[in-house]
């Protein structure tokens, strides 16, 4: 009789440790903090994660950042009145803590070109969304998934033909955006400044283009976070955004419990 092979153990990647105050903590927005929607506009942050991420930013020395494909104006827009240190547009543009403004600019005649294209395909295709962004160029099939293949042939062939752009495929988009800034480089950036330097720093995202965040991360010794469902680099995973914010907010919590002490009214 024939022992059958056994099937190699599927490795399920446990949830992060809790959070310490060494930490340097670095968030992705929307599908991370934020659920997504149908379109960026109408994405909704939780109010009580909104409340939580100024006294985070303060229980950790200041030592927390935003790093995501969103401008820093729409960031901004989630989050009135907040204006934490941001990595924008995947790099490309960058409010460090001291609220300095770093920015990368795009080649502008191959961006307008692309942007051109993009734009024709979209007016073809109603259900597709363009997201002009600045420095990238994002289009959006969510509302029309049956053409992710023609999407995704059209960009790819377009794109080939344009040095120092590339195609960086996210849930339900791809983004056009130029070479030589990413998440990765952004955190190294922050990470070389006060008051994130000498951290752990520790990364949280839920997307591909998370990926390289979490490489530099790796690289540094921190915890990485992927959240959702996926193939990824990261250590650990968090389930969806509602688990993101319990993490987040339980050293809030503990600490308060800590202060009242028993019997605390």
């Amino acid at each position: 009789m024939t022992t059958p092979t056994p099937r190699p153990t599927r490795f399920v990647r446990p949830p992060p440790p809790p959070l310490d105050s060494d930490c340097a903590l670095f968030l992705d927005i929307d599908g991370t903090i934020a659920d997504l929607a149908q379109s960026p506009d109408a994405v909704h942050i939780d109010d009580a994660i909104a409340a939580a991420l100024p006294r985070l930013a303060r229980w950790l020395g200041g030592a927390l950042a935003l790093v995501t494909g969103r401008t820093i104006t729409s960031a901004d827009r989630l989050f009135p009145g907040l204006a934490l240190p941001m990595a924008g547009q995947h790099g490309w543009e960058r409010r460090d803590a001291a609220g300095g403004i770093h920015l990368h600019a795009p080649a502008r005649r191959t961006q307008a070109r692309l942007r051109r294209l993009l734009q024709r395909l979209a007016k073809r295709h109603p259900q597709l969304l363009l997201e002009d962004k600045g420095a990238s160029l994002a289009l959006h099939y969510r509302g029309a998934p049956h053409l992710a293949a023609h999407v995704h042939r059209t960009v790819r062939q377009s794109v080939a033909m344009e040095e120092g752009y590339f195609v960086q495929p996210g849930k339900l988009l791809l983004e056009v955006r130029p070479e030589g800034s990413d998440k990765g480089t952004a955190i190294d950036a922050f990470m070389a400044e006060d008051p994130f330097a000498g951290r752990v720093p520790v990364f949280v995202g839920d997307d591909l283009t998370d990926e390289h965040g979490f490489a530099a991360v790796e690289r540094l010794g921190g915890w990485t976070v992927k959240v959702g469902a996926g193939r990824t680099a990261a250590r650990f995973r968090l389930a969806e955004p509602a688990a993101v914010h319990q993490w987040l907010m339980a050293p809030l919590v503990a600490r308060c419990a800590l202060i009242g002490g028993p019997g605390a009214r």
